[in-house]
C-alpha cells in the first residue's frame, strides 16, 4: 500500500517521522522537488500536444463528419 502525506510545515513533518519510527513502520520519504511525473501522465500529456499540434495544423473532423462517419459504420455493422 501507498500513502502520500503532505505535511504544512517542518515540525508536522518531524512529528510524523518521530511516529513512524515508534512504531515500527517501513516508510520512504522524498522531497516532494524530487518526485518525478508518472509515465501515464507523462504520456496523457504528450498525447495531448500531438492532438493540439494536428489542430493547429487543421488535421480534424468536422462535428458534422464525425456525426456522419458514425451513422455509417452503424449501418455497415448492421449489414454484417
Amino acid at each position: 500500500m501507498t500513502i502520500q502525506v503532505f505535511t504544512y510545515n517542518e515540525h508536522e513533518e518531524k512529528a510524523l517521522l518521530d511516529f513512524l519510527k515508534n512504531g515500527h513502520y517501513n516508510y520512504k520519504s522524498t522531497n516532494v522537488n524530487e518526485l518525478a511525473e508518472p509515465d501515464f501522465l507523462r504520456q496523457y500529456n504528450k498525447d495531448l500536444d500531438e492532438a493540439e499540434a494536428q489542430m493547429d495544423a487543421g488535421e480534424y473532423l468536422t462535428h458534422d463528419e464525425v456525426k456522419n462517419y458514425l451513422a455509417n459504420r452503424r449501418k455497415r455493422s448492421g449489414e454484417g
